[in-house]
């Protein structure tokens, strides 16, 4: 549903900590005049530091932003709903309206091992992959 002439986008995966926060962010800083913005998951875990840390060295502050379960916004008609994570395209409830579905997966930051350096480093892989496809999501 269009607000103040904007879309609505919700970006969906488990955890709602990197993922899905690091889009909304991205989306809002990158095309906020064009698209309201929420991320939520169905297991909500807090938002990931490395997320927070990332997105600082590219000038977007997330810090602000909460984790959501995906149940504050049932009721809420989407003009799009992306999943970034197989388990949220698999297990998260179709949203009413006739929004758009799409699906985008990216490997999950937060589940990586290592050293703290190497953690990193595929956290901003993951904020640059959803960046492009950010640049690429499709204006109205």
């Amino acid at each position: 549903m269009e607000k103040e002439g904007r879309k609505s986008v919700i970006f969906l995966c488990t955890g709602n900590s990197a993922r899905s926060q690091m889009a909304e962010g991205l989306m809002r800083h990158l095309k906020g005049d064009e698209f309201e913005v929420f991320s939520a998951g169905n297991e909500p875990k807090g938002i990931h530091p490395l997320a927070i840390e990332v997105m600082k060295e590219i000038g977007i502050d997330i810090s602000a932003q909460r984790s959501k379960h995906l149940d504050e916004y049932l009721k809420r008609n989407f003009d799009y709903v992306v999943t970034l994570c197989e388990n949220a395209a698999t297990t998260c409830p179709l949203f009413p309206g006739e929004g758009e579905r799409i699906h985008k997966g990216f490997s999950d930051p937060a589940g990586g091992e290592g050293s703290e350096k190497r953690r990193r480093e595929v956290f901003r892989k993951v904020r640059d992959e959803l960046k492009r496809f950010i640049l690429s999501f499709p204006s109205h």
